[in-house]
């Protein structure tokens, strides 16, 4: 029997379990809006391509599975790519199906095509960021090419990959056989544990070591370890560390958990991990902005020991050799440590006095923000805001971040007790991502609380997320931290320059400007409001919470720097300093070796 491909493309997607499709329309994917229309599953349709592609980044990052996104060519393609690179860099699963010029129009560069010195290659646009980049040449090979493309998305370091999709092929016929391959191909590659002697090796070296430090990133939230590395710290009594992405590995009030590290870690942080002599790194790249730059000596040190355990191995060794690198998923690898631990030491470890400096750590930094966070100025201050949404949030809820202080002082100053709660903008950190990604999270898990704590600079990126809200009926709330600036590179830029041009909001005359933003969500149809004391806000919060309905809260903040015992090298960059040549950082006396050497 033949039968559409766009018809068989959809009835193939409900069978992998997919219940949303992000998208927007255009002429290329004309094709799939009939199928998508009288399908169970639901086109939440946007007013902008980039936010479908967050929207369906926190999909997949709430659901644990391959989301996936539907967009046009040409323009579609390129809103879409920010987006998407998003996803990349955070290594979050996802399919993206681009329509295409006609297959029959190659080489003669139709209405909006892209690559004015290439023939029917837009695809090649993501090839530097997606895992794999298909186009579809032959109509019988679309079933096949998309098993591979939702493996290859889930497996390893998950991310995105691309389908381009000429238009023509959505509307061909093809025998319903040629998609029979689908119904037999497992949905679900099983991933590598460790072998008993490697992690028994990884357990002896955790045993014996004087300092050990175990550091993760995201994965271990990804691949749902979380249990597993809080069985196996509390075993061997290990000290845990994380990048920003591996916030909510651990709870942050849990009695071994250290602190987010590098340019945005505290002096204590950054301390316990450049004083170990052992850091067990499990999902996580050691990203620049975790590693302070990788600077010797600041947040790791090269007199450390390090090992690595991750789903790709490419990541291995990458930023910091290693004695022992291994392959593995990071619950089954942590399991497996702790199974050989126990043979080793079947009583366990016990290092009460990293309990007991972790704790006086905690109690020293919490009372050293206390007063700012309980001031009553207004407009508010960061740090109260944070303070007043840990009153009133529930901890099963789940909160996303854009950049800024939302973001990096998230992870150094609020509290996240259960996994995956907390979704940050990690990789590229993109102004935008929060407000359309918080979409996606409440899709995906319905009956949670969902909110964005996201900057006025990053709200302003796409407003048009509340269109959709209103439209899909998505009960979210945007908690918008007005600072009438681009906040992070205002202070970064004044901390240099002494100035803040190009980073402040401003009318021509040089006054302080900023849209009402809560008329602005009136005027979108969702309610809106804009506080006017700090003693309104968690009244407020409270009440948009309870809604149950798309809400905004336009909170005035001053635009106070997040504070940082860390290095971050741009601001060497900016300022150059003696003792700091070419990404590396120098004592006194060897950089003036180095600079006789290079005379």
């Amino acid at each position: 029997m033949k039968k559409l491909i766009s018809h068989q493309l959809v009835d193939y997607l409900e069978r992998r379990g997919v219940t949303h499709v992000f998208g927007l329309c255009g002429h290329t994917v004309i094709g799939m809006l009939d199928p998508l229309m009288k399908a169970k599953l639901k086109f939440i349709s946007v007013r902008h391509e980039q936010v479908a592609a967050h929207a369906a980044d926190a999909y997949a990052r709430v659901s644990k599975k391959a989301s996936v996104l539907l967009t046009h060519l040409g323009p579609g393609l390129t809103n879409a790519t920010t987006g998407v690179a998003n996803a990349a860099l955070d290594f979050i699963p996802m399919v993206v199906i681009a329509g295409d010029v006609p297959s029959y129009y190659y080489g003669k560069h139709p209405h909006q095509e892209v690559n004015l010195h290439g023939d029917g290659s837009q695809y090649e646009i993501y090839k530097p960021f997606v895992k794999r980049a298909w186009r579809i040449d032959k109509a019988e090979l679309f079933p096949e090419i998309l098993d591979k493309a939702f493996r290859l998305a889930e497996s390893g370091r998950p991310g995105p990959v691309l389908i381009s999709v000429p238009m023509d092929m959505f509307s061909r016929e093809i025998d319903t056989l040629w998609f029979e391959r689908t119904y037999r191909d497992a949905h679900e590659t099983i991933k590598p544990s460790l072998d008993p002697e490697t992690a028994k090796a990884v357990a002896k070296a955790l045993i014996e070591a004087k300092h050990p430090v175990i550091h993760v990133g995201s994965q271990v939230i990804y691949h749902q370890a979380t249990e597993a590395l809080k069985d196996l710290v509390e075993f061997l009594d290990l000290p845990v560390t994380h990048g920003l992405m591996g916030q909510g590995a651990i709870p942050d009030t849990h009695p071994l958990h250290v602190g987010m590290t590098g340019f945005w870690g505290t002096q204590f942080v950054n301390g316990v991990t450049k004083g170990a002599d052992l850091v067990l790194g499990v999902g996580t790249r050691f990203a620049e902005a975790d590693s302070s730059s990788w600077y010797e000596g600041v947040t790791f040190s090269e007199k450390t020991t390090f090992m690595q355990i991750d789903p790709d191995p490419a990541e291995i060794g990458r930023n910091y050799p290693v004695a022992l690198g291994a392959v593995a998923d990071p619950r089954k690898a942590l399991q497996a440590i702790l199974e050989a631990a126990k043979t080793l030491v079947p009583e366990g470890i016990d290092r009460p006095g990293i309990r007991a400096a972790i704790a006086t750590y905690r109690r020293d930094f919490k009372a050293s923000n206390q007063a700012i966070s309980e001031d009553d100025r207004y407009p508010m201050t960061p740090q109260r805001i944070l303070k007043d949404v840990a009153e009133v949030f529930p901890a099963d809820g789940i909160i996303v971040t854009d950049v800024g202080w939302n973001k990096n002082g998230m992870g150094q100053q609020y509290d996240i007790t259960h996994p995956g709660t907390i979704l940050h903008p990690g990789g590229l950190a993109t102004m935008g991502f929060g407000p359309a990604a918080v979409l996606g999270a409440k899709l995906a898990a319905p009956d949670k609380k969902v909110i964005t704590l996201v900057g006025d600079g990053g709200f302003g990126a796409n407003p048009t997320v509340m269109a959709t809200a209103v439209e899909q009926n998505i009960p979210v709330v945007w908690v918008v931290m007005n600072n009438r600036a681009f906040g992070t590179i205002a202070g970064l830029e004044a901390a240099h320059y002494d100035h803040s041009f190009g980073t402040l909001f401003k009318k021509p005359d040089g006054s302080s400007y900023s849209p009402q933003w809560a008329e602005v969500a009136r005027a979108y149809g969702i309610k809106g409001r804009k506080i006017q004391a700090a003693a309104e806000f968690k009244s407020a919060l409270a009440e948009a919470l309870a809604a149950d309905e798309p809400y905004l809260l336009d909170v005035p903040m001053e635009n106070i720097p997040v504070p940082t015992d860390g290095i971050w090298n741009i601001n060497d960059i900016y300022t150059p300093k003696e003792n700091v040549a070419e990404g590396r950082l120098f004592g006194g006396e060897a950089i003036k070796s180095l600079h006789r050497a290079t005379d």
